[in-house]
C-alpha cells in the first residue's frame, strides 16, 4: 500500500528514505488503509495483482487471482507442450496467426486465457464467462496484455454454450478454475472471501462438484482426439472427480498437487 500511495517501490523508498511525504500521498495512504482495516482483500484495495508475470487489474466482479490457479496455468502450458506444441515467448511480429486453439471456460479476471496466450505463441485462446461484469474485466486486462490480445476471443455464456460451433472437436485444451465451493461450506469461509468475492465464482452448488462435472460430461465433443481438460478442484474433491472424468470417457485422469501438497489440478485425457 505505501509503494502505491507514495508511487515508489522497496528500493527507492530505501535510497529516499528521509524525503517528506506529499499531502496527497497521506491522503491516499489513509484511504487505502481504511479499506484494508474493514477487511477489503489487499489485492481489491490496490486495483491490481500479479499472475503469470502479468499486472492484472482486479475487483469484486472477479476472484482475486492464487498461486494455486498459477500452477493450473502451469499444468496446462505443459499438457500442451506434451501435445507437441511450441510453448515460450510470444513474437511480437506475428499478429494473430494461430494453428490451434485452446478455452479457458470460467475466465473472470481472464487470468488463465491471458497466461496461456502469453505462453503459446501459437494458440488461438477462448475465453468465456456467464457473468458480464466479469468478462468486462478480461476484456480490460486483455487491452493491457500488448499484441497477445489479438490472438484472445471473448464471449458471454455459460461454459461451452459461448463457444462458437466450428469449434466443437477442435479444442486441443480446456482449462478451467470453476466454483467448487458447495453451499454449506460457503459459511465457512473466511469473511475476507465470502464477504467481498463474487459468490457465484466461488459455489456451484450443494456438492461443489457440480460445475467440475458439467464441465467433464461436455468436454469430450469440443476436444481433439488427443486434447485434454486441466481443472482447478478443492483437495477433497479429488477422488470424486476422478470418478465422474472417468465416468464421462476420457481415457487417462490424474490429479496433480498445488505449491504446499495438495491435490489440485485435475488433468483428464483422451487418450492414454
Amino acid at each position: 500500500m505505501l509503494e502505491e500511495a507514495s508511487g515508489l517501490d522497496a528500493a527507492a523508498q530505501a535510497a529516499d528514505a528521509d524525503a517528506v511525504a506529499t499531502q496527497r500521498a497521506i491522503d491516499t495512504m489513509r484511504g487505502l488503509v481504511t479499506r484494508r482495516v474493514a477487511g477489503e482483500p489487499l489485492q481489491y484495495v490496490l486495483g491490481s495483482w500479479s499472475f503469470w508475470g502479468l499486472d492484472l487489474l482486479v475487483d469484486r466482479r472477479v476472484l482475486i487471482p492464487r498461486p494455486e490457479t498459477e500452477v493450473v496455468a502451469q499444468v496446462a502450458i505443459e499438457e500442451v507442450r506434451r501435445l507437441g506444441e511450441r510453448v515460450g515467448r510470444v513474437d511480437p511480429w506475428a499478429g494473430a496467426l494461430t494453428h490451434y486453439a485452446v478455452a479457458d471456460l470460467g475466465t473472470g479476471s481472464g487470468a488463465l486465457a491471458l497466461a496461456l496466450a502469453a505462453s503459446l505463441p501459437d494458440a488461438e485462446v477462448w475465453a468465456t464467462d456467464a457473468s458480464d461484469a466479469a468478462l468486462d474485466v478480461a476484456r480490460a486486462n486483455a487491452a493491457g496484455s500488448g499484441t497477445t490480445a489479438a490472438r484472445v476471443r471473448i464471449e458471454a455464456g455459460s461454459w461451452f454454450e459461448a463457444l462458437p460451433e466450428e469449434l466443437r472437436g477442435r479444442l486441443l485444451l480446456v482449462v478451467s478454475n470453476p466454483p467448487y465451493v458447495s453451499e454449506p461450506e460457503f459459511a465457512t469461509l473466511p469473511a475476507e472471501v465470502a464477504d467481498w468475492e463474487p459468490r457465484g465464482a466461488l459455489v456451484s452448488g450443494p456438492t461443489g462438484l457440480e460445475a467440475i462435472e458439467a464441465i467433464l460430461a461436455e468436454a469430450p465433443r469440443w476436444l481433439a482426439p488427443a486434447g485434454a481438460v486441466v481443472l482447478e478442484l478443492a483437495p477433497h474433491q479429488a477422488i470424486d472427480a476422478t470418478a465422474r472424468a472417468r465416468a464421462a470417457g476420457f481415457a487417462s485422469v490424474t490429479v496433480l498437487t498445488d505449491l504446499a501438497g495438495k491435490d489440485r489440478v485435475l488433468v483428464a485425457r483422451c487418450v492414454a
